[in-house]
């Protein structure tokens, strides 16, 4: 991409509201821009981004056998009331159609994925599976704050699962663990990510949330780093020690959710009429589990953990372009390696505006590509060109031929 030809330009200045750093960094390197409270719009830059984490997300659970569909936003107030959450769901934007009825946009799609698969689930030999989406979701949210860690409108992956019994749920809701596990690690957060044990609610004793330890977190757990769990604070006054190993060296941590999920059992099943005919004929309800997880969020929370003064430090795995290309009046030469790099399918950003130096380093340095490759007069005398990777403090002089076998 031709950074000349990119509608989007890097900012100065920002909302003033707008006190978050992942906000902040993303809004001044053109990665989004902030519509409202809680509410942004995705260019380019941060499409592309978005798209990888979708992507990596998407590929994990087609390996765990999950289907992806499409649900609808515009959720029937019939729906809820069916469920009991039309008057409880306090986070509920509620709004009236011109055919006189009342719906809610989708916060959460139990209430449209349990009469869905009511339509196909007849008897045991239907069970089980598990269908996804990745969606735009809908929180009237009191404080829309912290960026893209709590927004009125954001995009969420959820998975729902049937079952015939409890073993069956159980079994694939640890293969969902796994699979998160292996989400994390791709995102470059695993590390730093807890399974959490956490309130199960009306649902079950237990649920599971997966925390990313940050300074700009808004959660406060309990890390036990001989097991690799930790527990919420919601529930540390009834679970003081490791529910693992029961172990009370806990060590407190701020951290951000990234995911969770939840043991739903007939829940959403038993008020849908959702139920299957067992090998005797008898019917029973349907088990149910949800598992969700958000790539908005994740893509805040990455930038709030991936930074340093200059700006953003994208892993390579989700970044929007592997190499940023800066031409310093040779555009030439710089033309012509912008196209060898490309047709050899490396993700190039080129920077072929007419600027000085200072800035276009800056705006790399911000932006945040994981090599910077810079064509100048100085490097094409010694037939080369500067190679940085955006963590060191100094790049390196590589001949133009061995670039490719340079870049990982």
């Amino acid at each position: 991409m031709r950074q000349s030809q990119l509608f989007t330009k890097t900012v100065k200045e920002l909302p003033k509201d707008e006190t978050s750093y992942n906000a902040q960094a993303l809004i001044r390197a053109g990665f989004i821009d902030k519509v409202g409270a809680g509410i942004y719009s995705y260019l380019p830059l941060g499409k592309r981004v978005l798209d990888k984490i979708c992507d990596i997300v998407r590929e994990e659970m087609n390996a765990i056998g999950g289907q992806e569909i499409l649900m609808t936003a515009l959720i029937p107030k019939e729906n809820l009331v069916t469920s009991g959450r039309w008057e409880t769901f306090d986070v509920l934007f509620r709004l009236a159609g011109n055919d006189q009825k009342e719906y809610s946009l989708g916060a959460t799609h139990e209430e449209i994925v349990s009469p869905l698969a009511r339509k196909f689930i007849l008897s045991y030999k239907d069970l089980p599976f598990g269908v996804y989406q990745i969606q735009t979701k809908f929180r009237n949210e009191k404080r829309a704050k912290a960026g893209l860690l709590r927004g009125r409108e954001f995009l969420m992956k959820d998975l729902y699962s049937f079952h015939t019994d409890q073993a069956d749920l159980d079994a694939y809701y640890e293969k969902a663990i796994g699979a998160y596990k292996k989400i994390y690690d791709r995102l470059g957060l695993g590390d730093l990510t807890y399974l959490t044990y956490a309130s199960g609610g009306s649902f079950s004793k237990y649920s599971h949330e997966f925390q990313t330890l940050s300074a700009a977190g808004e959660d406060l757990i309990y890390v036990c780093d001989k097991c690799r769990v930790a527990v919420n604070r919601e529930i540390i006054a009834e679970q003081k020690a490791c529910p693992v190993c029961g172990s009370e060296q806990l060590d407190e941590q701020k951290a951000i959710e990234v995911g969770n999920i939840f043991k739903l059992g007939t829940k959403f099943s038993t008020p849908f009429g959702l139920r299957y005919k067992d090998q005797a004929g008898q019917e029973n309800p349907v088990i149910m589990g949800c598992y969700g997880i958000g790539p908005s969020r994740i893509m805040g929370t990455i930038v709030e953990i991936y930074h340093d003064d200059k700006g953003i430090v994208w892993p390579e795995s989700i970044t929007p372009y592997k190499v940023h290309l800066l031409s310093l009046n040779e555009n030439e030469q710089a033309d012509r390696l912008y196209r060898e790099l490309t047709a050899r399918g490396i993700e190039v950003l080129y920077d072929d505006r007419e600027l000085s130096a200072g800035e276009k380093f800056a705006d790399a340095d911000l932006i945040g590509c994981p090599y910077r490759l810079v064509v100048s007069a100085k490097t094409l005398k010694e037939n080369s060109a500067e190679l940085k990777n955006r963590n060191a403090k100094t790049g390196e002089l590589v001949s133009l031929g061995e670039l490719t076998a340079k870049l990982p």
